[in-house]
């Protein structure tokens, strides 16, 4: 069933091409077509472009397709084109003629990205708040580790003394940095795109200020050439924000693995994460943080995929667009598998608090020298060269640290203004993007 049937005919070969894979990526969007088509139908009431009879029948109907689209087997079969003609055509049977009214002031251009719209917003929404309960993880564990020493690297040698704290707390100090990103990216998602029809407006009597109200939008996406010019846009967006969620568990995975090895040994993984070898007995392999960071190095390569699938586009809207969908889907989807993986994961991971000890490591605190020097008076350059010379000998002693008290340092993590920055980003990311949560806010009105 086609909604742009005209009475002729249309190989099949066509039609299996263009739509077979993207039905099942519409199923995914169901449950936000429906939701916006309620909003739609109650507008289209306000403005007497349908009675109060044929609002309600649609309504009625459409919250019965919605509780289809939260069945376990739910699927849009080969019968419909996409989510658009299975919601249109199965409300025939259900608010009979009143379901031909549906898409006056609408297109399904306008509509299918009202969908991802709303799927990037509810979606965002979900790994804002994964990422936060990591970003907890991390700030847990550098309070925990604050005390434990461990070198610092530069150039890949050992450079200067610093601690677990600042490590852990680096990391979750760098989720805060990709919550803006998304922050980011989801501001321009909640914006509403419905009405604006073709690219083209409309000249029926339309309110898309209550639409876009209904469905929780912080504004419109004011004109309606614009909404089909963002297409790719937006997704390049999201998927920036979560390829930079994703820069940050692979560099933290390659630090694990590297610290795990022989020669280091700073951390040790739970056996019961990590496998083995068929032939060597001895092996613990960090199999996991290597497939995290594999997956996620994917991951970042995806908003160069989107900008190339969008590059030099003609004006209006173009059939490209449909294959942006598998990718933000599997982008997200992608995500929020290794959150949570890296949550388990460092419940594992335990710190070896006796490094420094190793008499390697004594010549990393001439740094510490050099700045006692300066405490007496010494200027900084004649502290370096005098102790530059010693350096190498094995003269520098395990001391401890001298005092560090400025933000972001030993004695100073800033873990206290990390926590706040993320109190205040995921502010940001509030309740009421679920489908569920829209449907009861449109049923209301």
């Amino acid at each position: 069933m086609h909604l742009w049937d005209k009475g002729g005919t249309t190989r099949e070969s066509l039609i299996s091409f263009t739509c077979d894979s993207d039905r099942s990526y519409d199923a995914r969007l169901a449950p936000y077509d429906i939701v916006g088509s309620m909003a739609h139908a109650v507008m289209l009431e306000k403005c007497r472009l349908i009675t109060a009879g044929e609002k309600n029948q649609l309504l009625a109907g459409l919250a019965s397709l919605f509780e289809e689209t939260a069945q376990s087997d739910f699927s849009i079969g080969k019968d419909f084109e996409d989510v658009h003609s299975w919601v249109e055509f199965r409300l025939q049977d259900l608010a009979g003629e009143a379901a031909g009214k549906l898409h006056t002031g609408r297109s399904r251009n306008d509509q299918v990205l009202t969908d991802i719209h709303l799927y990037i917003r509810h979606q965002s929404y979900q790994l804002a708040h994964e990422l936060k309960a990591l970003a907890d993880i991390l700030l847990d564990l550098s309070e925990k580790h604050k005390e434990v020493l461990m070198p610092g690297f530069t150039h890949m040698q050992a450079a200067m003394v610093t601690s677990f704290g600042l490590w852990f707390a680096s990391y979750a100090e760098s989720l805060c940095d990709d919550l803006q990103v998304l922050a980011g990216a989801k501001a321009l998602a909640d914006a509403s795109p419905l009405g604006t029809a073709a690219g083209y407006g409309t000249s029926l009597p339309i309110d898309r200020e209550l639409t876009a109200s209904l469905l929780g939008f912080e504004r419109l996406v004011i004109t309606s050439p614009y909404a089909q010019m963002s297409r790719g846009r937006i997704e390049r967006q999201v998927t920036g924000a979560i390829a930079s969620a994703a820069n940050t568990l692979a560099r933290f995975s390659s630090e694990v693995i590297f610290f795990m090895s022989p020669g280091y040994g700073f951390v040790k993984l739970a056996d019961d994460l990590t496998t083995g070898s068929s032939i060597m007995p001895q092996k613990r392999n960090p199999d996991l943080f290597e497939l995290v960071r594999a997956r996620c190095n994917r991951l970042q390569a995806v908003p160069g995929e989107v900008a190339m699938m969008t590059a030099g586009l003609p004006p209006g809207y173009n059939r490209d667009y449909q294959e942006l969908k598998a990718i933000i889907f599997d982008a997200f989807d992608g995500i929020m598998e290794l959150v949570p993986v890296m949550k388990y994961a460092l419940a594992g991971l335990t710190v070896r608090k006796d490094i420094m000890t190793d008499n390697k490591y004594n010549d990393i605190f001439s740094v510490e020298e050099a700045n006692r020097m300066v405490r007496e008076g010494v200027p900084f350059r004649e502290a370096y060269r005098a102790v530059a010379g010693k350096a190498g000998s094995g003269s520098f002693r395990f001391p401890e640290p001298a005092d560090y008290s400025h933000t972001g340092s030993i004695g100073n993590t800033g873990r206290e203004l990390i926590v706040k920055r993320i109190r205040e980003l995921i502010k940001g990311f509030a309740e009421g993007y679920s489908p569920g949560e829209l449907k009861l806010k449109v049923c209301k009105v």
